[in-house]
């Protein structure tokens, strides 16, 4: 069942309401902005009905406020209004309200304006969730796409991508980044990992594909990459600036190759200047370089991949991110288990 939230300083209000609610939906009371705030700080309802007067904050610093959360920005807010003046409307819906109900609220008119609203806000959500999945399925194709000219199969971004959760979510639990680390930018990380190497687009084949060792001008064409990459995804984020995921491409393309030491590339970035998704998405990406089969050696084993990364600790990598690395060594190995006996297998068959 919905949950609504009925936000009103008068206890004849909240008491009429939630009579009407009885029944058809769940809900909640509050009986100032202020109340209605730390609840939304630890629940997420359905659709808030929210006074408009009321002492100390009122309706529009509540809502102000609310939406500053980005996982209400889909809620519904509906103002509970005793004048229905035009300038209290245009303010109102200015300021994001999607509607407006006039207490006291009758029965048959309050019912259907909200089945109206969180029907539009679950259509929203199932619409938005589509997109999500289409541009996550476009991004992962165009990153194997490329991936696949190194004879790589693709699998390269799907498992630096999983590395990247992996290593953010112990993150998260140890509370070590809280200003720059939270489930949604973490969500929006692992969105954009599969991009990192887009820039690879622009390396030629002779280079790309080359078993020995590459020279000096052909290492500096390849280091090349990380710059290009991360220019070709400022411009699709400046065209789409609606997919937040592509900011954070841009960051992981740009800084991947960074060192913490400042002598990585392009820009020898150090220390906590390089993003952070840069500097997670080195450790990732670095491991699976390491375990993978590339057109120029065998994979490594898990052992072999660990102790580099450990060695790289404050040189290469921060350790902070080395430090998750060690406490998820287990679900790596794992993944790489199950990519070195694929390879066992095609080697065989």
């Amino acid at each position: 069942m919905k949950e609504i939230l009925v936000v009103d300083d008068n206890s004849a209000v909240l008491k009429q309401i939630s009579t009407i609610l009885s029944g058809h939906y769940d809900y909640s009371l509050a009986r100032s902005g202020e109340q209605a705030l730390k609840y939304c700080g630890r629940e997420r309802p359905d659709l808030v009905l929210l006074d408009i007067e009321m002492p100390g904050m009122d309706g529009f610093e509540c809502l102000r406020r609310l939406k500053q959360n980005p996982g209400f920005v889909r809620v519904p807010v509906i103002f509970l209004t005793s004048k229905h003046d035009r300038e209290t409307e245009i303010k109102g819906l200015r300021s994001g309200a999607r509607d407006f109900i006039r207490k006291p609220a009758e029965k048959k008119i309050l019912l259907h304006r909200l089945e109206m609203h969180l029907s539009i806000a679950e259509y929203q959500g199932r619409l938005a969730e589509s997109v999500v999945l289409m541009s996550n399925i476009l991004g992962v194709s165009v990153a194997e796409l490329i991936e696949c000219r190194d004879e790589n199969t693709g699998g390269h971004v799907i498992r630096t991508s999983r590395y990247m959760d992996i290593l953010g979510q112990d993150l998260l639990e140890r509370g070590v980044f809280e200003y720059e680390l939270n489930e949604r930018n973490l969500d929006l990380f692992v969105r954009a990992s599969p991009l990192h190497d887009i820039g690879k687009i622009s390396i030629s084949d002779k280079i790309l594909l080359k078993k020995g060792k590459l020279d000096f001008e052909e290492f500096n064409i390849m280091k090349g990459h990380a710059a290009i990459g991360a220019n070709i995804l400022e411009h699709m984020y400046k065209r789409t600036p609606t997919q937040d995921y592509l900011k954070y491409a841009v960051l992981i393309a740009a800084s991947h190759h960074e060192r913490y030491d400042g002598k990585g590339y392009p820009y020898l970035l150090k220390g906590e200047d390089i993003p952070l998704c840069g500097r997670i998405m080195a450790v990732a990406d670095v491991y699976d370089a390491i375990v993978a089969n590339r057109v120029y050696r065998e994979g490594m084993s898990h052992e072999e991949a660990a102790r580099i990364i450990f060695e790289g600790e404050g040189t290469q990598f921060d350790p902070l991110v080395v430090e998750s690395f060690a406490r998820s060594e287990g679900r790596f190995s794992e993944i790489s288990s199950r990519l070195h006996q694929k390879n066992a297998e095609r080697a065989a068959g």
